[in-house]
């Protein structure tokens, strides 16, 4: 059975059973500054698991694309995967534990062929917050789990929460045996030695962590599941790992025969990061030095090293794309409708980061000959830092150069540096806030409904077919990037920046409603990329000339911006443009 066909058996059965299938929420969250990428299934869902009315209903089910960044460094093993899909169901304060729990021993049991004997679940053992879970280990002995493959266990392994506060409860999960040897007479699905793998976890969530550590219990009881694809697939094919499985097989196989130094660890590497940077290009990433845009580029960076580590012409990159898309396109459309952006983003940051190799390289020795004259024989963690931070240098590299010349390098200074460092760039993304803006001062909010305008403008002055395609925005002046094939010239600017003014002047008020996608799509609202947006969306109206799906937040009236003037017009990438302007009162 391949993948495929297990996401559609799974959502079939679910319907059957009066789910609404709602499509997958995008890899970059809209309007979530507190993660890079989508998570988790139940991620677009939180206002719903907390009482908000869903359009679709209370049972859903869908596909969710997700991505975790923790383990990039463990990619390269048999199991850890950045981008992975996960099968939920919801039920939104309508069933829980026993309809629940009967529907998935169904699902495994009937649908995907799994004998009883191969079953082990787990519920929660209780504590001082919520009790024992005797009711789900009940439901488990009556659909006919055996009484020894019952397991309970304390909230490490029991407990499921996103995050150190929000919507949580205790779990039950669903284990494989893989038939291997027990590792010792406890061995249990608690043990990581291999023999039980886990593949579903239903969430009974009917609690709420607040920020001090309390708990308090939910408006209703929801259901929130989430099954791993890859691992399921794995699983249901008797295959060692996912990269065994027609997901990564093609790929792998390729990349066997092009490589003149095979190394496995390398060819993972390769396959997984590849189609990582794929799907988040595809929904609309971007490699930067910040946030998502610099996981992006670590996990490009990471993989062109390993091609050059396999010895693989780096011009096969090309082929691997067409190959990877045209393997993952059924499962994946988008992928092919945007083929030629997902090559073209790949190839630019795989030629930048062979200059910063290059260039990393000459760093790289200047510190050797300084540690040399030094007598140590030690690289310290400030120095492969630096080579990292500056110079887009990654340690294992520094680590690889250093081992040839009989050097070791101080992985837990690096390591000390590096925690700092993301640290801080976890704490700078939580400041962000919607629409790009640095704050939501009065000052940037004006800016914000500035953007709206400035987009409206272009379309007219420019070209219908002008669409943004970023913003950045502080107290001090805004900055917005547009589909556009020329420079503009003078008259094109003062054009956009007169009608700009001609409409605050004009008074037009900034109105607010929530509504369907579709229905904000039949109105006309401006959209790009319209599969990122939720299935409830708010659209933004200034009088008749502007209509955006946005998450605000905007001025009540135009005439609260001033004078709008555009202070610069560069270009900002391929087919791209970027104008700078301020607003003055």
């Amino acid at each position: 059975m391949r993948a495929i066909d297990i996401r559609n058996k799974y959502l079939k059965f679910f319907e059957s059973h009066g789910h609404k299938v709602i499509p997958s929420a995008p890899l970059i969250p809209e309007n979530d500054p507190s993660v890079l990428f989508t998570t988790a299934g139940m991620q677009p869902l939180v206002p719903y698991l907390l009482g908000e009315k869903h359009p679709e209903g209370k049972r859903l089910t869908d596909f969710q694309k997700c991505v975790r960044t923790v383990d990039i460094d463990e990619v390269g093993d048999n199991r850890h995967l950045t981008y992975f899909e996960m099968l939920g169901n919801w039920s939104l304060g309508d069933y829980f534990k026993e309809e629940s729990i009967r529907m998935s021993f169904e699902f495994l049991t009937k649908e995907l062929g799994i004998p009883i004997e191969k079953l082990s679940v787990t519920v929660f053992a209780g504590d001082e917050d919520a009790p024992r879970d005797e009711e789900s280990a009940s439901i488990w002995k009556e659909v006919g789990m055996p009484e020894d493959h019952i397991y309970y266990f304390g909230k490490d392994d029991n407990w499921w929460i996103a995050g150190e506060e929000g919507p949580c409860g205790p779990d039950t999960e669903m284990f494989y045996d893989t038939g291997k040897e027990p590792c010792s007479k406890d061995c249990n699905p608690s043990c990581s030695c291999g023999k039980y793998v886990e593949i579903w976890n239903n969430v009974f969530m009917e609690y709420y962590k607040s920020k001090d550590g309390t708990y308090s219990k939910l408006k209703q009881q929801n259901v929130d599941t989430g099954l791993g694809l890859e691992r399921m697939n794995m699983l249901l094919q008797g295959k060692e790992t996912p990269y065994d499985t027609e997901i990564f097989a093609p790929i792998m196989e390729k990349l066997s025969k092009l490589a003149k130094k095979d190394d496995i660890t390398s060819r993972r590497i390769v396959a997984e990061h590849l189609r990582s940077s794929m799907m988040i290009i595809s929904d609309g990433g971007r490699p930067s030095n910040v946030d998502r845009g610099y996981v992006l580029r670590r996990l490009i960076r990471r993989m062109t090293r390993h091609l050059n580590k396999l010895e693989i012409d780096l011009n096969e990159l090309f082929g691997l794309i067409d190959l990877n898309i045209d393997n993952l396109k059924e499962m994946y459309p988008d992928l092919a409708k945007n083929r030629e952006i997902i090559k073209q983003v790949l190839i630019e940051e795989k030629d930048k980061f062979m200059k910063t190799l290059a260039h990393g390289e000459k760093e790289f020795e200047k510190a050797m000959a300084r540690i040399k004259s030094q007598n140590s024989q030690k690289i310290d963690g400030q120095t492969v830092f630096r080579l990292y931070d500056t110079y887009g240098f990654p340690p294992e590299v520094t680590s690889d150069l250093a081992k040839e010349q009989g050097f070791e390098i101080d992985m837990e200074e690096f390591q000390k540096l590096y925690k700092e460092h993301q640290e801080k760039s976890r704490m700078g993304s939580e400041q962000k806030f919607k629409g790009g803006l640095a704050d939501q001062s009065p000052e940037t909010i004006c800016y914000h409904t500035a953007t709206h305008l400035l987009n409206a403008a272009l379309k007219i002055v420019v070209n219908k077919d002008v669409h943004q395609k970023g913003s950045n925005i502080t107290q001090e002046r805004m900055r917005f990037d547009f589909s556009c094939d020329h420079k503009l010239t003078d008259e094109e600017k003062q054009k956009t920046e007169d009608l700009v003014n001609e409409w605050i002047r004009e008074a037009l008020p900034v109105t607010v409603e929530e509504m369907k996608k579709e229905d904000a799509i039949q109105s006309g609202a401006e959209c790009m990329f319209i599969e990122k947006y939720p299935d409830i969306v708010t659209v933004y109206s200034i009088g008749n000339v502007s209509k955006e799906l946005c998450g605000g937040p905007h001025v009540k009236n135009t005439s609260e911006l001033g004078t709008f003037k555009i202070k610069k017009e560069e270009a900002s990438s391929a087919g791209v443009r970027r104008i700078k302007a301020i607003l003055e009162k």
